[in-house]
């Protein structure tokens, strides 16, 4: 069988791209294994603010310019509600905090998401001594609801197949490729950290981080922002909650850990004092660049080679633009963005 494009892994990296293939009317075939969750238990939020410093997101405009539309589009596709937009509320724990906050409001590339105005007003439940700043332009893209509702559509294509690819099966015959009973054009992986197995792009400098998230049931907490404190507490409906997230940097495993649950437990003391139940937690490793900037190109010696990769924590925001790029890239012959091109990474 021949197609254009063989995709591994579909999370939101792969699902990006291969929307990008049907736009262009490109033939396709996905093999996903399940080995990697990260995009299936993510928070999904999109943020234009690094709220640890109150600095805008490395090219947040332009990625939610184009993230946006791509969701609408897929809610239409689907019939189904993917982003729930809401304001996010930070919690200060100090008037230093606040000045901080006041400071950020008049940078230009702020200005439109930082509310100027301090929220004093009391929210039952909820421990904030010092007030609230209020992030504009925020919400959440359910990823799971995504990407299942996306792997639904492709099965019914015949477009994915559900077992483990296989790197050591991949022919080389001068520009021609066969993976089994596939001929390709191109190859495109997309398999998070499942690059350290990858025979090919193992070499790049992917790191692994877990992250554990907790799901509570709070019936006196009614709010319908996310507040985002030493932790976050996302709003799902019906009072009830997602809590996280963990950064465990030792454990590469996806299995949730009376660890991280511990520690959840713990941060969310100093967030909430109001009762609550936990109803579900749940664990994914994300992979993360230590410059913190996607890895996106193609291999130096095998040309139909290529990764998107790399996503790290705001992958809803920086999906939609990197796959966008990547196909540009080999279909287009456009330049790739130096901080994203993993040619950063060949020894000069």
């Amino acid at each position: 069988m021949k197609v254009d494009y063989i995709i591994v892994g579909l999370g939101l990296a792969g699902l990006a791209f291969a929307e990008e293939l049907i736009a262009a009317k490109k033939t396709f075939m996905v093999f996903e294994d399940d080995s990697q969750t990260s995009s299936l238990v993510a928070g999904g939020v999109y943020n234009p603010v690094i709220l640890k410093r109150f600095t805008p997101v490395w090219n947040a405009k332009e990625q939610l310019e184009i993230a946006l539309p791509f969701y609408q589009k897929l809610e239409k596709r689907f019939h189904t509600k993917f982003d729930e937009k809401f304001v996010i509320k930070k919690v200060f724990k100090s008037t230093e905090d606040q000045n901080n906050w006041y400071s950020a409001t008049d940078k230009p590339l702020l200005i439109d998401y930082l509310d100027s105005k301090i929220d004093t007003e009391n929210k039952p439940g909820i421990i904030a001594d010092f007030g609230f700043g209020n992030v504009k332009e925020a919400g959440r893209i359910d990823t799971k609801k995504l990407v299942d509702a996306y792997r639904t559509y492709l099965e019914l294509a015949h477009k994915i197949r559900f077992e483990k690819f296989e790197h050591q099966q991949i022919k080389f015959n001068e520009d021609e490729l066969t993976y089994k009973d596939i001929s390709p054009r191109r190859i495109v992986f997309s398999e998070g950290f499942g690059m350290k197995g990858n025979l090919f792009f193992n070499y790049l400098p992917l790191n692994e981080v877990k992250g554990e998230l907790i799901t509570i049931h709070a019936p006196k907490l009614e709010v319908d922002f996310l507040i985002k404190s030493t932790l976050f507490v996302l709003p799902l409906g019906d009072n009830f909650y997602k809590v996280g997230a963990t950064f465990n940097w030792k454990d590469k495993t996806s299995n949730p850990s009376e660890e991280g649950r511990n520690e959840l437990i713990e941060k969310l003391k100093k967030v909430i004092d109001v009762p609550y139940e936990i109803i579900d937690q749940t664990a994914g490793v994300r992979p993360t660049v230590r410059d913190r900037r996607p890895l996106i190109g193609i291999h130096p010696a095998f040309r139909n080679l290529a990764i998107l990769n790399g996503l790290g924590t705001r992958g809803v925001m920086i999906a939609p633009t990197a796959a966008k790029q990547l196909f540009n890239h080999l279909e287009k012959n456009e330049q790739l963005d130096p901080v994203t091109d993993i040619k950063r990474f060949e020894k000069k």
